[in-house]
């Protein structure tokens, strides 16, 4: 790992092949591995390190998940894969899995910015990020089935929590690309933008967390994703802890003490 400064960007390495460049309370994980930015296990692992290092980070408000302007991710590394024994992919699979699962961990908002193709291991790193924005010529897809093998780093159980168990078989058992204009009415996408605006949207939807309201937005994050999967009275459960549990904090007493005085969006909050 190193660590370059300029003095509007700090960019740490994870490997090779990963980097997070932090600007104004921005982080951006880069994954960039030409051409098609190939999710070898070097890659994942660079990932896995990089997302720990947002999460912890708290000069760190929100953070871009991006592939560069030509392509986001086109899935695993089939070539590395080819070579493994089904007793090495035992050994691996928990690994493959939870490197990308660090990105959905980031107990802060993450958008995806992609480009180009988003395919199976790339799919289910986008499917880690909270917001998907995507250029007008992107494409996803989770391709795994014409391998002879099915998603293995999430895509089974996100993609289907997130457009719906029959178009998530549909995707899965076929293999089939979606394009951008199918991936935003399956809710799959965000924004659809010209390539050229998909980043800097980005930045600026991540941008508006930076001064924010830390810990409340985490609670936020934790009680919607802990929520969906339960039933309604845990999800309720849930809710009601993290509420009650901001009411020790300070960013609680400065926000309500600010709307009473100065009305709604004026609080300066301090992270604590």
């Amino acid at each position: 790992m190193t660590t370059t400064s300029t003095d509007s960007t700090t960019v740490t390495d994870f490997g090779q092949t990963v980097r997070l460049e932090v600007r104004d309370g921005v982080a951006t994980l880069r994954v960039d591995r030409p051409k098609m930015n190939a999710l070898d296990i070097a890659t994942q692992e660079g990932i896995r390190a990089a997302a720990g290092a947002a999460a912890d980070d708290p000069a760190i408000a929100a953070v871009i998940v991006w592939g560069g302007e030509r392509v986001f991710a086109a899935g695993a590394d089939v070539k590395e894969m080819a070579q493994m024994s089904h007793k090495e992919m035992v050994a691996r699979s928990a690994g493959l899995q939870s490197s990308l699962g660090a990105v959905a961990a980031i107990p802060k908002p993450v958008v995806a910015a992609v480009t180009g193709y988003a395919l199976g291991g790339g799919c289910e790193l986008a499917l880690c990020a909270d917001l998907r924005f995507i250029a007008d010529s992107a494409r996803f897809g989770q391709p795994e089935i014409l391998l002879g093998i099915i998603p293995g780093m999430g895509g089974s159980q996100r993609l289907t929590r997130l457009v719906g168990l029959s178009r998530a078989k549909d995707l899965i058992f076929t293999g089939r690309h979606v394009d951008a204009d199918e991936a935003l009415r399956i809710g799959l996408a965000d924004r659809v933008l010209p390539a050229a605006e998909v980043y800097p949207a980005a930045f600026e939807w991540a941008a508006a967390f930076v001064g924010g309201p830390s810990l409340a937005l985490a609670a936020a994050k934790s009680a919607i994703d802990f929520g969906a999967d339960a039933s309604l009275a845990t999800g309720l459960e849930i809710e009601r802890q993290h509420f009650a549990s901001l009411f020790a904090t300070e960013d609680r007493s400065l926000g309500m003490n600010s709307f009473v005085a100065l009305g709604p969006g004026k609080a300066t909050f301090v992270g604590r």
